[in-house]
């Protein structure tokens, strides 16, 4: 059995990914593979995690918990995906970085499951953006979700990281919330395991909210007259038709955090974009470029 997180991280799709998978269900159930919401995993890992303190579950808990979460009958592929699977946004910063215990809750994760194969997916986005959208998150505000961190110590490359080295050769599998419009559809078939050939319902979420009704009556009229379009080929239609109808300002994010400037949150893009490249090559990642 192959047991799937989406860990999320907070303030990137939602749960986006949950609904359009469980829009495919019908095919996923044909194929062995079940989505298991939230309501039916999230107090029951968590209250496992404790109890096991970082030890594996035995044969006879795993049976117990599976029997709990899941709706159908020896699934071959159990995918979950909330950010509650890292835990609550109040853990998301620290003085050792950005979510300093995803490694931790992966190893913890995979021991719920240790019979299994367990994958790891994970979306990250500019820290500055990421910041803004955990405050919001955050009932104490900025300083309480700081914890006295230094933004600029906040880096992507250090997190993933130390998820690599927990996962221990377990696969991870990571992409760029910016890249999302354009990457949609191969996140959902890699996470679902569905094969390109098959059928996918919601593949263009993503665009039909950027673009709205007359965007995407344009996007459907180019897709729709071709045939047998690669990725690539879509993938360029995609953002032709992107930068004719989006407005420019429609992909900005405001950045309004206690004492920032313009100059650091230029700073943490740079890094950020510095640890994208060193995070795509980096062993044990299979990252998702556009």
């Amino acid at each position: 059995m192959q047991m799937v997180f989406h860990l999320g991280v907070h303030g990137t799709d939602g749960d986006r990914l949950l609904k359009t998978l469980l829009n495919n269900r019908d095919w996923l159930l044909r194929n062995e593979t079940e989505v298991v919401s939230p309501a039916r995993h999230r107090g029951l890992l968590e209250e496992a995690m404790m109890a096991l303190n970082g030890a594996a579950a035995t044969p006879e808990m795993q049976q117990i918990m599976l029997d709990a979460m899941l709706e159908t009958e020896a699934p071959q592929r159990v995918v979950m995906s909330s950010p509650t699977l890292l835990g609550t946004p109040a853990r998301a910063v620290a003085r050792e970085g950005l979510y300093p215990q995803i490694g931790s809750r992966a190893a913890a994760l995979a021991g719920l499951f240790a019979d299994a194969h367990a994958e790891f997916f994970v979306a990250i986005r500019n820290p500055a953006v990421l910041l803004s959208k955990l405050t919001h998150l955050n009932s104490g505000g900025y300083a309480a979700m700081m914890q006295g961190a230094d933004p600029r110590n906040l880096r992507w490359r250090d997190t993933i990281q130390r998820l690599v080295r927990s996962a221990q050769g377990r696969r991870v599998v990571i992409w760029c919330h910016e890249d999302v419009p354009l990457i949609w559809p191969e996140l959902v078939r890699l996470i679902g395991d569905i094969p390109p050939e098959a059928p996918l319902s919601g593949a263009l979420l993503y665009m039909q909210e950027l673009l709205g009704e007359a965007g995407m009556a344009r996007l459907n009229a180019e897709l729709g007259g071709r045939d047998q379009l690669s990725i690539t080929q879509r993938r360029q239609i995609q953002t032709a038709v992107l930068q004719e109808k989006l407005p420019p300002d429609a992909m900005d994010e405001e950045i309004n955090l206690p004492g920032w400037t313009q100059d650091l949150v230029d700073q943490i893009t740079r890094d950020y974009h510095a640890d994208v490249a060193e995070i795509a090559v980096l062993p044990g990642v299979e990252f998702v470029l556009p």
